[in-house]
């Protein structure tokens, strides 16, 4: 399922332009793309898609993440489940941030499906309203 729109900006300035945001859930998550339209600069491109937590399927989500220069890719700490998109996306060379669920449920508008979820936590992290959780690496010598 993917679903692109050209969404209008309220904001004059987007402090992060290109971001991404994931809504991790055991078999599968959604993605939520948000960059700068071509045609326009005050308008946003935005995809959403949903895919498979398989490894294949991270590995050909990461590949698009990196040819749209994504700065910054949000997921909200979800049981064990973040870890394999965590630690794949950062091989790919992202900036995966991982924040605190607590963190995002205090932010008011929360929305209760996973496709909003993700839309809302890409606009939030446009604006960087949360703090990413240490996330060791993945080899400590």
């Amino acid at each position: 399922m993917t679903k692109a729109v050209l969404a209008e900006s309220q904001d004059d300035e987007q402090i992060i332009a290109r971001v991404t945001a994931l809504d991790v859930g055991k078999a599968e998550l959604v993605c939520c793309i948000r960059v700068p339209a071509r045609e326009n600069p005050k308008k946003r491109w935005q995809e959403v898609d949903t895919h498979s937590t398989r490894t294949l399927s991270l590995a050909e989500l990461a590949n698009p993440l990196v040819d749209l220069r994504i700065e910054r890719v949000m997921t909200e700490a979800t049981s064990e489940y973040w870890k394999p998109v965590f630690y794949l996306l950062e091989a790919h060379g992202l900036e995966p941030w991982l924040v605190k669920a607590r963190d995002v449920r205090h932010l008011p508008g929360r929305p209760k499906t996973d496709v909003l979820d993700s839309v809302w936590l890409c606009k939030v992290a446009e604006r960087q309203m949360l703090r990413p959780s240490f996330v060791p690496p993945r080899y400590i010598y």
